[in-house]
């Protein structure tokens, strides 16, 4: 019998999957399809202070193993999520769920942060500070230590639960961003975001996105992704929950051989809205074939 549990920043897991914030909503509307209970968790739609109708359209476009998205964190606001979003959730999902929260100021992160912190199914914060679709805010904290540490450091002064800080992969050294982070508090680490990415369209020559250009995700940017969790783990003593371009249960395995605590699914929800419930279905045959009794057990195993 093998162990698919995982402890993350101090909550223990059935499992190390959790659908990424932005391609699972907030956890009802994919209940409709399954028992979302059958993951270990999830991070639930970019949350912000205000609502945003997001970037204007068209927001995707396709691409050779993966898209591009300019989605620009549309969510009805903090309040509305507090209100309407958690009460339907907590129907449908009983274990803790993570927060995604996203910014344009150091003090509208630590607002929504605050408004949060006394939902009880909250486990987690994931803090978005990597969002390159997003103008004046999101990735531009993201893109230096100073940045990435003055929003840690700031919401680590209003919230007691685990703090989570998503990288961005479009800088120039990752370790010293995660390194900052740890050290004014963050208890783990999310990376990778997306890539910067566009394409042209040939019959207007000009760019497919409104916004010109948007996250690129998907199976393409997997080892990017592994090498920057790879990266940090020999770097850092807090754990990570590893992303970016996973599909397959070996290669969650992968990503934690790497040295993930934990493993998002993003794009691939987006294409098969099962994709997280068949991961977590064939990671005992995987585990069986590589001989892994634990799956706790093999995480930075590649080191």
């Amino acid at each position: 019998m093998v162990d698919l549990k995982t402890t993350l920043c101090g909550i223990t897991m059935d499992n190390p999957i959790i659908p990424a914030s932005g391609t699972f909503g907030y956890g009802y509307e994919f209940a409709e399809l399954y028992d979302i209970n059958c993951l270990g968790s999830f991070s639930f739609k970019g949350t912000t202070r205000e609502p945003r109708f997001g970037n204007p359209l068209p927001r995707i476009a396709e691409c050779n193993d993966g898209m591009i998205n300019a989605v620009g964190l549309q969510n009805p606001g903090v309040d509305a999520v507090i209100a309407k979003e958690m009460p339907k959730l907590a129907a449908c999902f009983n274990k803790p769920v993570m927060a995604n929260v996203s910014g344009f100021s150091i003090d509208e992160y630590t607002e929504v942060v605050q408004k949060l912190d006394n939902q009880e199914q909250i486990g987690w914060f994931e803090v978005n500070i990597s969002c390159p679709n997003v103008h004046g805010g999101g990735m531009a904290f993201g893109t230096t230590c100073e940045g990435a540490a003055a929003v840690t450091k700031a919401v680590r002064q209003v919230t007691k639960k685990p703090l989570i800080i998503k990288l961005s992969p479009n800088v120039t050294n990752i370790v010293e961003i995660a390194k900052a982070c740890e050290s004014e508090g963050a208890d783990g680490i999310s990376l990778i975001n997306t890539l910067l990415g566009m394409r042209i369209d040939l019959k207007t020559k000009k760019p497919v996105i409104a916004n010109k250009m948007g996250g690129f995700s998907g199976h393409a940017i997997l080892p990017v992704a592994l090498r920057m969790v790879y990266q940090v783990y020999e770097a850092c003593d807090i754990p990570i929950v590893g992303m970016g371009g996973v599909q397959t249960a070996e290669e969650v395995i992968e990503m934690m051989l790497a040295g993930a605590t934990a493993v998002e699914v993003g794009a691939a929800n987006l294409v098969n809205p099962f994709a997280c419930k068949e991961i977590i279905e064939d990671l005992p045959r995987v585990m069986d074939k590589y001989n892994i009794k634990s799956l706790s057990e093999i995480i930075g195993g590649a080191h």
